[in-house]
């Protein structure tokens, strides 16, 4: 099929490109920004004044709950929740059932991606077998069959020996490893951020230091190794600040944060809700504004969901029965623009970070608008709002952001050119800033 999109605001972080123009696809492929190529014939043609147009959102973390858990969700409902949110990249953590540490588990992955036709997938496989931190993963097959990194989530590798052999290993093959940096014994039994809200509720903690040591150990063995890390889930400002020293030495280091960290903090608990029961916990005020101003810098380079959907028993238990995470990859776009409501980034630095600046941290192939490249995109209205759960893709309804009025909404998300989300302009009212 051959697209015309008119008069939208193109922006594209990675070139810098931002202004009002016209972008032509053929093919899956973006043949034209600007003037249409000669003979060129535009079989829908999409209007797209007042719109904004950008890479297609990559997000980092999106649990799609197949293999395995599907009374949580699976491909095809999240990949769909996906694309709603403007996401056309994703990359889904190893913590399936069974365990993404073979490539019969990857290869059933992309298998159900690719039927499902939504948003592209990008599967982190496991670094240890069966995430259990004592014998390696096949990572070298993993990688041949689409991995495109390897990680062992919350599930610490006790041994310090092995983290630092496993390192050199994925160093020699040039294989990026993601750590999700939380000592075991210092946030073991823990439900909150250790800190005066945790006392109130009498809920027991996790220190910030479960973070910060973690933190330390990992990136002194990155330092050892030369293997690149990408440090996903940061929610301390000491923990941004850690990452901030190692890229100051030069080490190859880029970090990611969940978006609900940049947005909520630990007096969100105070109600005792389930819905903000996460892990990494939700931390202070100081450490929410240490993590924006991390992002502001680029010290952390990406922001992203952390998606996890959860049935609805899952939440029904008192706080600490619970499991933990919150479904909000569809509202990714929308939750991300209150950032530039608020003023604290302007709209080609948060497009950054939810585009190129993930794709860069994993090295995928995508995040960006180019000629010959795939045409991979979200059009948006920053003007309209999204009224959160009024259209509800995910299997998760576990987010305490439904009923809210967000600002943008989301128009139509293509995927190598193929239209997967469009909503009707009529669908939603204006946006009109609080205060």
């Amino acid at each position: 099929m051959t697209i015309s999109i008119l008069g939208a605001r193109v922006i594209d972080p990675k070139t810098g490109l931002d202004q009002v123009t016209d972008l032509h696809l053929d093919g899956g492929r973006i043949a034209a920004i600007g003037a249409a190529p000669a003979g060129f014939s535009a079989s829908r043609t999409i209007q797209a004044d007042g719109l904004v147009a950008a890479p297609g959102l990559v997000d980092l973390g999106v649990s799609l709950r197949e293999p395995g858990y599907s009374r949580k969700g699976n491909i095809a409902s999240e990949t769909r929740a996906a694309v709603a949110g403007g996401v056309t990249s994703l990359c889904c953590p190893p913590q399936t059932k069974p365990v993404l540490d073979t490539s019969a588990v990857a290869e059933l992955i992309l298998d159900r991606a690719r039927e499902a036709a939504n948003s592209k997938v990008y599967p982190i496989g496991a670094l240890t077998k069966g995430l259990e931190g004592e014998q390696l993963a096949e990572l070298v097959a993993l990688r041949d069959t689409g991995c495109v990194a390897f990680g062992n989530g919350l599930k610490q590798i006790p041994n310090n020996r092995t983290l630092a052999r496993a390192l050199e290993y994925a160093a020699t093959f040039d294989l990026t490893v993601v750590f999700h940096s939380q000592d075991r014994d210092l946030a073991e039994g823990g439900l909150a951020h250790e800190g005066a809200m945790a006392s109130f509720l009498g809920l027991p903690g996790i220190p910030e230091s479960a973070e910060t040591v973690a933190l330390a150990r990992n990136l002194l063995l990155v330092e050892q190794s030369g293997v690149r890390a990408h440090f996903s889930q940061i929610t301390s400002a000491r923990g941004a600040q850690l990452i901030a020293q190692a890229q100051e030495l030069g080490l190859p280091v880029t970090a990611d944060v969940a978006l609900y960290q940049l947005i909520l903090t630990d007096e969100s608990l105070r109600e005792f809700s389930s819905l903000y029961h996460v892990q990494p916990p939700l931390r202070t005020a100081k450490d929410r504004d240490g993590l924006r101003a991390a992002v502001r810098s680029g010290v952390i380079q990406a922001i992203s969901s952390h998606h996890q959907p959860h049935e609805r028993d899952a939440k029904l238990a008192p706080f600490g029965a619970t499991e933990p995470g919150i479904s909000s990859v569809e509202l990714l776009l929308p939750l991300a623009m209150t950032l530039v409501q608020d003023g604290l980034l302007d709209l080609p630095t948060l497009l950054a970070r939810l585009s190129s600046g993930p794709a860069a941290a994993l090295r995928l192939p995508a995040g960006e608008l180019k000629v010959g490249g795939a045409a991979d995109l979200v059009l948006f209205d920053p003007q309209a709002s999204t009224v959160a759960g009024e259209q509800w893709f995910s299997r998760g309804e576990n987010c305490p952001f439904i009923g809210h009025c967000l600002p943008g909404a989301v128009r139509y998300t293509l995927v190598d050119g193929h239209v997967c989300h469009e909503a009707c302009a009529g669908e939603h009212q204006p946006f009109i800033p609080h205060g």
